[in-house]
């Protein structure tokens, strides 16, 4: 595994700080990506992007949170 890979899978990765919502979305994204045929890596990271923004979004992220 190159460091770049093993950025890519340490970023994946669910945060603890992730609500059990927020989880169970990660586990159902990864999952739906892995049934369209995607890597379980690839999948992995897709799913916790699309977690992470949507954290962003609703505020539940230190940097999307205001000052």
């Amino acid at each position: 595994m190159t460091l770049h890979n093993a950025e890519a899978r340490q970023a994946a990765m669910p945060q603890r700080s992730w609500s059990d919502k927020r989880e169970r979305q990660y586990e159902h994204i990864k999952e739906s990506y892995e049934d369209r045929g995607v890597s379980n890596d690839e999948a992995e990271e897709r799913a916790a992007r699309t977690v992470n923004k949507e954290r962003a979004e609703h505020g539940e992220t230190k940097s999307s949170r205001k000052r």
